[in-house]
């Protein structure tokens, strides 16, 4: 097919969409949506459905989430998207969700505890004794994740200290897209990248890492098994069936975590196109093939199957710094901020490092919490916007190095996410920290878009996928390569004083 016969990823009529149709479902940290793709993962009109939540968040750093609450929700949602669809049209349900989650489950398959999500940060003493006892340069070359509160490793000390009645009655510990497909359709598998990004996948075997699990005392039999992204389940409950018709037949690829189906949303699939998100939380990513012999401290790498892994890090706080800033501190318009992020810097800008819920990449301090100094009389809401967005463009730097040791051929790096559709001002100082152009995509619900080319790659990967609009590069200024050399010596001062203490 000629390149430019290939249709952009503007949404299109179902009377006018091309087969075969994929239902993709994404949950993230504040809402679960649902949309029909067709076969160019194109989003289909009037099959797009929204159901909004939050987290629950408290000081001593508690995030988690109803689990039941969201089997609802995205049962509600595939209501609404095929709404109106007859019956065995569509061929395959994916799904993606944030990631590093848990549940624990029952033998009835009941949830015992809500959903403890990546930004749960209660184990942090049980992560210490984990340090303690484990060689973590180790662990992390042999799972590609450090030890972290984000992962699975801590969480299960914790529960059997904090709560060891639901710790013995747990039957199976899931993720919370095994949780919901478990109850919707009667599905039991996690996908490889969802036990890797859980910190308990060994990256080099694509097992389980029996050693790691020895460690905390839990056995590989309370996991579901592994099941890579060419591998779709069939066989669902005749509930599932009964419910919605439109999906007989249809292969269920287990749920991935959205990371990854971010990458794939942008058209990041290869190892020299990065792809930085910008949500509530945020990374960058390149996926390569294969697994690197060594990884750099500051980095994961999380296989997404057999033949590939996605490498890079992640920070919590992103767009959660811009709605804390806007509800508390500073709030402005949302042009007002855009000026703040588009102007030159500024001597005497406060210094902020940007970790209301801890850090992950490149540091892992779980326990960590966000650092503003340097604020003055002077500081205002305007100086308090610039020192954040400074914060965090550093934090997303320091991981680019690293990355680009692992893959030193990066060309590209795209971006996209909720915090650069609201700030398109937003690139300008991560594009000065970063030293790199940076380039914007305009693609509208990237993680569930990228779910839906996940599938479309097994269902018909001959099949082209529409193309994603791009906005103009954002660049590096050489003028102002002084001050964010300074910024970022700052920043790893105070970074190194918040660790020490």
């Amino acid at each position: 097919m000629a390149e430019e016969s290939i249709p952009t990823t503007q949404a299109i009529p179902l009377a006018s969409a091309p087969a075969p149709y994929v239902l993709a479902i994404d949950i993230g940290s504040g809402s679960t949506r649902g949309c029909l793709y067709d076969a160019y993962a194109r989003p289909i009109k009037k099959h797009l459905v929204k159901a909004d939540h939050a987290f629950v968040e408290s000081a001593d750093g508690t995030a988690e989430v109803d689990a039941d609450r969201i089997v609802e929700e995205v049962g509600e949602v595939i209501d609404g998207a095929l709404k109106g669809v007859d019956p065995g049209l569509v061929k395959a349900v994916v799904m993606d969700t944030f990631a590093s989650s848990l549940v624990c489950v029952d033998a009835d398959g009941d949830a015992l505890t809500p959903c403890f999500t990546y930004a749960d940060s209660r184990s942090a003493e049980h992560l210490a004794r984990l340090r303690s006892q484990l060689d973590e340069d180790e662990v992390h070359q042999r799972i590609g994740a450090r030890l972290h509160t984000s992962y699975h490793p801590p969480r299960l000390l914790w529960l059997q200290d904090e709560f060891p009645d639901v710790f013995a009655k747990t039957e199976k510990f899931l993720s919370l897209g095994e949780y919901v497909y478990a109850k919707l359709a009667g599905i039991e598998g996690a996908a490889t990248s969802t036990m890797a990004w859980a910190g308990i996948l060994n990256r080099h075997t694509c097992e389980l890492d029996d050693e790691l699990l020895q460690a905390v005392g839990v056995d590989r039999s309370r996991f579901a098994p592994v099941i890579d992204p060419a591998e779709p389940i069939t066989d669902v409950s005749a509930d599932a069936v009964k419910r919605w018709p439109a999906l007989e037949g249809a292969a269920w690829f287990p749920a991935v975590p959205d990371g990854y189906a971010s990458n794939l949303g942008v058209g990041a699939s290869s190892p020299d196109t990065a792809a930085m998100s910008a949500a509530t939380s945020g990374a960058i990513r390149v996926i390569v093939d294969g697994t690197p012999d060594v990884l750099p401290s500051g980095l994961w790498a999380y296989r997404v199957s057999r033949s590939q892994s996605i490498v890079g890090g992640a920070l919590n706080d992103v767009g959660r710094v811009t709605l804390w800033l806007q509800n508390t501190l500073a709030p402005l318009s949302y042009e007002e901020i855009d000026e703040v992020f588009r102007a030159a810097p500024v001597e005497g800008t406060p210094l902020m490092l940007p970790f209301l819920t801890g850090e992950r990449a490149t540091g892992w301090a779980g326990d960590a919490r966000a650092v503003l100094t340097g604020v003055s009389s002077a500081s205002g809401p305007h100086e308090l916007w610039r020192g954040a967005v400074e914060g965090i463009a550093v934090s997303y730097a320091r991981v680019f190095d690293q990355l680009r040791e692992v893959s030193p051929g990066i060309e590209r790096v795209i971006a996209s996410g909720g915090v650069t559709g609201a700030y398109p001002g937003f690139m300008s100082p991560v594009a000065q920290a970063l030293g790199f152009p940076v380039q914007v995509v305009e693609v509208k619900r990237v993680t569930m878009r990228g779910a839906a080319a996940l599938a479309l790659s097994v269902l018909d990967g001959e099949h082209p996928l529409a193309t994603i609009p791009e906005t103009d590069l954002t660049t590096p200024d050489a003028e102002q390569k002084p001050y964010y050399d300074d910024l970022r010596a700052r920043f790893e001062d105070a970074y190194q004083a918040v660790i020490a203490g």
